[in-house]
């Protein structure tokens, strides 16, 4: 039983607390399958259970190679029960990536859909610390030989769990890798509970169990959709948020986007909120309305949040029209950091794109360490102090140029440039890994993608630097052209001109049939690098005489 006044946090004892409140009441939905709270916390204990009689010490830990899904929080909880460490795994990877990941993070057990078994086949004797591989039904083939049905591990029975957790439990979040090999962010879960927990209470620290137990009994409770895959922070996070109100999750069966499906499902399950990531889930969400505009009423939708990639003005625009009392906002966090900042957008107060309100703890400084004087328009990195993570697994020198004491005080600096304008927001311009130096000057490729999806004819737009002899690097961008349109390329070259700078333009334009964002919603700009540079150099091949 846990101690009602404890006042430090893990997720599992919070989660028991609310499924012993509200034991009748949705968690889980995926498609017919439905999960109550206490369904929820009995599968999840069982689970649990089977980790530890397989040998699983405290602190160890377990990867989720899984889609989106029931198992993938029962899997979640299970491990936070067991005092052990989830680990996020990319459905995506090819073999020696995670080999790579499960290696460098000590993964002792791997929960998998049946669909990803095959690719365990191959890899399994490169992971001999690997003890139990947990297999998830899904309809693909039978269970492996060398795995454990999920659902045999769901309904074990044996004794108590051990009281092995504490609010110092981790949970690593592995990022998609895009400055190198993916490295684990290390939240501690008091951190991250608080975290999640400051819109909800002034003061979450100051609290007890029961404190949750009366809220999830008395106020309203939220259906978040994810959108996006759980393997990734926005949508995982997303989701323990909503759990952690006593409220319920919704997933979406289909394993790759699918608008229709996430629309009906929206109002089919009264979902209050979903995060997604950025245009690639909300254009398309704009375009089915706009050709259905009485299909879909979306009367239960109060907030919509993405985060990692911003929104546009237009897309931002087209969907408070639909919805006059939704609330979108764009959230500035990464794996290494959350709350950063925000904007916020509803149908009588619009907000630009990429202009934020900075959060409490939150400071735009320059690489000496000073803050950026307000107006000046001095580019600074975004750095936010308070409840945020502890390092990266295994690597304290990456931790160290990330986790940085400013003043005294630590503060996550993932890498995010800025300016502050004269009232004090702060206007994004990217991450400097993906930066482009043309003539000496730094250009910012979200800042100038998000210009470029303001014309009529951009359905979604990429900046890269591609190398030049009198520049170092000239910007070029790769387009996606919009349905019904045909991208000029002096034309956009002078919509970039009247909004910024002129040497910000795109010296090239490149159009393809799709810049292939990933299930995250965001883009590989490396490989759209060399695929820019490869049909320039076919253009060029086919001017010559």
């Amino acid at each position: 039983m846990v101690d009602p006044s404890r006042r430090h946090w893990n997720f599992a004892d919070v989660w028991e607390t609310i499924a012993e409140a509200i034991p009748d009441e949705p968690a889980l939905v995926h498609g017919a399958e439905r999960r109550t709270w206490a369904e929820l916390d009995r599968r999840a204990t069982a689970v649990a259970r089977t980790l530890v009689a397989h040998g699983a010490q405290p602190q160890d830990k377990v990867a989720q190679y899984l889609y989106n899904g029931n198992e993938y929080i029962e899997a979640l909880f299970a491990t936070m029960k067991a005092g052990l460490v989830p680990v996020n795994s990319n459905y995506r990877y090819l073999d020696g990536e995670l080999v790579y990941l499960w290696d460098n993070a000590d993964v002792v057990a791997v929960v998998l859909h049946g669909a990803l078994a095959e690719r365990v086949e191959h890899i399994r004797a490169q992971l001999p610390r690997i003890a139990l591989w947990l297999w998830v039904d899904d309809g693909s083939g039978s269970c492996p030989s060398w795995a454990v049905p999920f659902e045999e591990a769901a309904a074990a029975n044996g004794p108590p769990l051990r009281d092995a957790r504490s609010d110092d439990d981790l949970l690593l979040l592995y990022t998609g890798g895009t400055t190198g090999m993916p490295k684990g962010v290390m939240w501690r879960q008091d951190d991250l509970y608080n975290s999640f927990s400051q819109g909800l209470w002034k003061d979450p620290t100051s609290l007890a169990l029961d404190a949750v137990r009366e809220r999830v009994t008395t106020r309203r409770r939220p259906v978040g959709l994810p959108a996006c895959p759980l393997m990734h922070g926005t949508g995982l996070f997303g989701a323990m948020a909503s759990l952690s109100q006593g409220g319920s999750v919704v997933t979406l069966p289909k394993r790759s986007f699918d608008v229709d499906e996430l629309l009906t499902t929206i109002d089919a399950e009264h979902v209050n909120i979903v995060s997604l990531v950025g245009e690639a889930f909300a254009k398309p969400m704009v375009d089915a309305l706009d050709a259905e505009p009485t299909r879909w009423h979306l009367g239960s939708l109060v907030a919509i949040v993405s985060s990692g990639v911003m929104l546009s003005e237009s897309t931002k625009r087209s969907l408070l029209q639909r919805q006059p009392r939704l609330r979108i906002v764009d959230a500035l966090s990464s794996s290494e950091a959350l709350g950063i900042a925000q904007s916020v957008s509803t149908a009588d107060r619009p907000a630009a794109t990429a202009r934020f309100s900075l959060a409490d703890g939150a400071r735009v400084v320059t690489e000496d360490g000073r803050d950026v004087e307000p107006g000046s328009g001095e580019v600074g990195l975004v750095a936010v102090a308070g409840y945020q993570p502890i390092g990266y697994y295994k690597d304290p020198d990456k931790s160290a140029s990330t986790f940085r004491l400013i003043d005294g005080v630590r503060h996550s600096v993932p890498g995010d440039y800025a300016t502050v304008e004269a009232d004090g927001t702060l206007t994004l311009l990217g991450r400097g890994s993906a930066s482009v130096n043309t003539g000496g000057e730094k250009v910012f490729p979200e800042e100038v993608e998000e210009v470029l999806k303001e014309h009529p004819s951009v359905r979604d737009a990429a900046v890269v630097g591609l190398p030049d002899a009198r520049f170092g690097e000239v910007v070029v961008v790769v387009v996606e052209a919009a349905a019904g349109h045909t991208v000029d390329a002096t034309e956009l070259r002078d919509h970039a001109r009247a909004h910024l700078a002129a040497y910000k333009a795109p010296r090239h334009v490149v159009v393809v049939d799709s810049l292939g964002r990933g299930a995250n919603g965001k883009l590989a700009y490396a490989r759209l690098r060399e695929q820019a540079a490869q049909l320039m150099s076919e253009m060029a091949e086919e001017a010559r005489p």
